[in-house]
């Protein structure tokens, strides 16, 4: 007999332990329910959001009858019953957030790899050097805008007359521009503050010494020194934008420097609702980092466009909109600019078809348009500069790039000379750390599927000639190696884990120490499964909790023979 269709019944239930996704579990006349906005132990009314008619049904809790100890108020309003997806616990404490990812996390390891280690979840650290604040650039002139002391813009002079921020990075070196930069889709009201003349496309010239700390610039907005810069881009309603300094608070509770936006039918910016392709334009979620969504909700952006916003090592906002999928390339999109068959709400299971389109066009080659910054993200790992794409991969979270490479560095522990391996290697933030253990009496093979990234890992690690970054898939390039084998190393996969074929290709290379990074505990503990089968054991094991308020998580694990 089918099961019944409970799709908008609601039912009394009290939560169990959490599961993998956001949820509780709980159960009604033999059926699974999973349950979001609730916490274990609550007895909540559940409203049934979803059934496809199998063993579970997927719920909210829209009433908390029974509340846990560990429930506060909840600091994000959009993802809430019947909301966004982008903040599974904000209702809870921090440390019962992290509690909540420890059982799951513990529940896959044992489940799925058969290991029970003793771990923590740990908040990710707080960078050294943390710029002060978001700012931007006009992307038209190139014009800079940041927060100075005292009301006032401390800079230097270089040899080009231009007077340039100091303070960001002792390292940080003027760049060219690597493309035009179209203007704004439309004028908005600049606001006040110092404005500091730059090359267009260019970064702050710090090489000098200023007596700044590097990253500290601080202060408070001035009126822009219109007659200083001598520019009619100084005018207002010309796009120079200013974000003013945040307070350590702030950075504490804003941890994520990148985001990525769409665009509904009125050109409105938001986010998707939770399974669902509508979009939701309440853009008050916490998670951006202070200053990141300045002005984005009061303009008007092009419908089915999707928007990236990226704050950088240097305290640059940048802001990019990417065109919508076209019809050869992400298949054909109605006048709103949603895919055609998208899901719309509907509760009953969606179409799952429609979500792999929405991916997949979102992966796309897609026409990039720079509406603020300069579009090239600068960012700082162990005082080495990379400059990448805006629209590019980088660790959402502000701290996060810093902290796995420095446990990676500890792990790895490669000798002076020794060979090592950086699969997935990304633009080479790993690569550059063991490049420095092995000295250029060894060598760094690094492996990354997208070439973008091979590009711009090559261009920030020419300082190192026995690094080699390779534009391969991995599990390809791992078979077509028969040379020495590796002493070291490391993978940092995609969210579907490195699998059986690399991990078995891989341990018949026998490694000394395997390093692997996963941000998905299913996949990384089916792959600590595959590493167990392949005789190589844990030695070391640390849990992250890189995406406060979700219920994401990244682990790290060292493995020895």
């Amino acid at each position: 007999m089918s099961a019944p269709d409970w799709y908008g019944e609601v039912f009394e239930v009290r939560l169990g332990p959490p599961g993998h996704g956001g949820f509780c579990v709980a159960r009604h006349e033999g059926r699974v329910l999973f349950v979001r906005h609730g916490l274990p132990g609550e007895l909540v009314r559940a409203l049934i959001t979803e059934d496809r008619g199998g063993s579970f049904c997927r719920a909210d809790a829209i009433d908390i009858l029974d509340p846990s100890p560990d429930r506060v108020p909840a600091t994000c309003p959009v993802s809430g019953p019947g909301g966004a997806g982008c903040c599974d616990f904000t209702f809870a404490t921090p440390e019962a957030q992290r509690a909540l990812k420890h059982q799951v996390v513990a529940d896959q390891l044992r489940r799925l790899a058969d290991w029970e280690p003793d771990f923590v979840v740990e908040p990710i650290p707080v960078p050294v050097g943390l710029p002060t604040g978001a700012v931007a650039q006009d992307s038209r002139t190139g014009l800079i805008a940041r927060p100075g002391s005292s009301g006032r813009t401390r800079g230097v002079t270089t040899s080009l007359g231009a007077t340039l921020l100091a303070g960001s990075r002792p390292e940080s070196q003027p760049m060219a521009a690597t493309s035009e930069v179209p203007e704004p889709a439309a004028p908005e009201k600049s606001q006040s503050g110092p404005v500091s003349e730059s090359p267009a496309g260019g970064r702050p010239d710090t090489s000098a010494s200023t007596g700044v700390a590097p990253g500290r610039i601080g202060g408070v907005a001035t009126r822009v020194a219109s007659a200083l810069i001598g520019s009619p881009a100084a005018e207002p309603g010309r796009g120079v934008r200013l974000v003013g300094p945040p307070s350590a608070d702030a950075y504490a509770g804003g941890w994520r420097s990148r985001v990525r936006l769409v665009v509904d039918a009125d050109g409105r910016a938001g986010v998707h609702g939770y399974r669902s392709t509508e979009v939701i334009t309440d853009l008050r979620c916490p998670q951006p980092m202070a200053g990141a969504m300045e002005g984005i909700a009061e303009r008007t952006w092009t419908p089915g466009a999707d928007l990236v916003v990226a704050v950088d090592g240097d305290g640059m906002r940048h802001l990019v909109e990417v065109a919508p999928a076209g019809d050869e390339r992400g298949g054909r999109r109605d006048r709103g600019g949603r895919a055609e068959g998208s899901a719309r709400g509907s509760g009953r299971g969606g179409d799952r078809r429609s979500t792999a389109a929405r991916r997949a066009a979102a992966h796309s080659a897609r026409t990039e348009r720079v509406v603020d910054g300069t579009g090239r993200a600068v960012q700082y790992v162990a005082e080495r500069r990379w400059e990448l794409s805006a629209t590019g991969f980088w660790q959402p979270h502000y701290g996060a790039a810093q902290c796995y490479s420095d446990v990676v560095a500890e792990w790895a522990d490669a000798a002076p000379g020794a060979l090592v391996w950086d699969l997935y290697c990304g633009v080479g933030v790993f690569a550059a750390r063991l490049a420095g253990q092995v000295g250029d009496t060894g060598f760094v093979h690094g492996v990354e599927f997208a070439r973008t990234a091979v590009t711009e890992g090559r261009a920030a690690l020419r300082d190192m000639p026995w690094v080699d970054l390779t534009a391969e898939r991995v599990e390809r390039w791992i078979h077509e190696q028969s040379g020495a084998a590796p002493d070291v190393v490391v993978l940092d996969p995609p969210r579907a884990g490195a699998g059986k074929d690399v991990i078995n290709a891989l341990s018949e290379h026998s490694p000394r120490r395997i390093v692997h990074i996963g941000c998905d505990p299913a996949s990384f503990a089916r792959d600590v499964g595959l590493y167990r089968s392949a005789g190589y054991h844990p030695v070391a094991l640390r849990v992250f909790d890189a995406f406060p308020g979700t219920h994401h998580v990244e682990c790290i694990a060292a493995f020895e023979r």
